[in-house]
């Protein structure tokens, strides 16, 4: 069995200033075919997020209850991995919600 390739060190991306969409850090290479619609509403970004971090929440959550968890080094990694993917997406569309909310007006609520 072949463990999986880690993603490079995460950078938090940037979108381009004429572009309503951002590549996903959890793209597996230099041509993005996930992205995040920056002008999406705050509430469909706020969905997506959360159902992202609670997906993973949710795995390690019923993960931890099971007492001991018996696996080599290459399944961990890969368990890992399979992890940081959805969480790293979540962390970047409430990246966009913050940047969003912070180029709001300040009588803006």
């Amino acid at each position: 069995m072949t463990a999986i390739t880690p993603d490079p060190p995460y950078e938090k991306p940037i979108p381009h200033p004429n572009s309503r969409f951002m590549a996903l850090t959890s793209n597996c290479n230099d041509m993005p075919t996930l992205f995040v619609d920056t002008h999406a509403p705050l509430d469909v970004l706020t969905d997506a997020a959360s159902y992202r971090i609670r997906a993973v929440t949710q795995v390690l959550e019923n993960l931890s209850m099971r007492g001991s968890v018996e696996c080599d080094s290459t399944i961990l990694s890969d368990f890992a991995l399979l992890c940081a993917i959805p969480l790293r997406d979540g962390c970047d569309v409430l990246d966009v919600i913050g940047r969003r909310l912070r180029a709001r007006p300040s009588g803006d609520a």
